[in-house]
């Protein structure tokens, strides 16, 4: 959906506001990201150094082993003008993989190319709350979109995670204007989204493309039958992944209604 600009111009300040705002209210002054190079984690750094200053702004890369793109990283950590740390992830995945291929037999006959997939996000998300926890007042912050969360393109206590999500309820198209208005350079904006672990595109991997998911998202517009259903059916079984975890509601007395409100609705 195209933005009028005034109305993009609110929107991006009203980003802007809510991100200092929200990790100011927990203590933050600064923000740890991890950077991809591609659009969400570059709009995400150029919001930040918008609410704390380039010097309060922590760029991570975490290629895990040969990353072909990296330079995208380098060169958005550069333009921004943020510090950025490197640490390659892959002795870490390496080592996941290679407990988990001891185990019985019996237990994992085979260790499922779903969990290779997913170990790198959730070792990336570690090492940026390690890094968080080592630099008073830092906050991590999560770089996922909507159209992505939509369909639960996101693994679970990885990409999900984050003390907030700045573009949350943004679909793709909507992120890049707001890129654009930051001035960020349309490299970082037009870099072809993948998830950098099979050698696919996102869309490759959905089945349809984001201008098709988009358009459902916000108008509730869609053609192909078959894909409505599909992203009907990706969207509900995957929203488990985007809700606190439930907790078994005992019939037993809660005094503190300042913690009991965080689990009642």
């Amino acid at each position: 959906m195209k933005l009028e600009q005034e109305r993009l111009e609110k929107l991006t300040n009203d980003l802007i506001k809510w991100t200092k705002e929200s990790i100011e209210s927990s203590g933050g002054k600064k923000a740890i990201i991890g950077i991809s190079g591609g659009k969400d984690s570059s709009v995400v750094a150029a919001l930040c150094v918008k609410a704390f200053g380039k010097e309060n702004v922590y760029g991570v890369l975490m290629p895990d082993g040969i990353q072909s793109d990296i330079s995208y990283s380098k060169e958005l950590c550069s333009f921004l003008g943020i510090k950025s740390i490197e640490i390659n992830i892959k002795d870490i995945t390496n080592a996941i993989l290679y407990s988990l291929n001891k185990i019985n037999d019996e237990i994992i006959p085979e260790v499922s190319n779903q969990t290779r997939i997913n170990i790198a996000p959730r070792v990336r998300m570690t090492v940026l709350y390690a890094i968080s926890q080592s630099i008073d007042d830092s906050r991590v912050i999560n770089t996922s979109n909507l159209s992505e969360d939509w369909v639960g393109y996101a693994t679970i206590y990885g990409d999900t995670a984050g003390a907030i999500s700045p573009l949350g309820m943004l679909t793709t198209d909507e992120v890049i204007q707001v890129g654009e208005y930051l001035g960020l350079p349309d490299k970082f904006l037009s870099k072809v989204p993948s998830d950098g672990l099979t050698g696919k595109t996102d869309e490759d991997n959905f089945g349809f493309s984001y201008e098709i998911l988009n358009k459902y998202i916000r108008e509730g517009v869609i053609e192909d039958q078959d894909t409505k259903e599909k992203i009907d059916r990706m969207h509900r079984i995957s929203r488990f992944k985007f809700l606190p975890i439930p907790m078994f509601p005992a019939d037993l007395p809660i005094k503190a209604d300042d913690i009991a409100g965080v689990y009642k609705k």
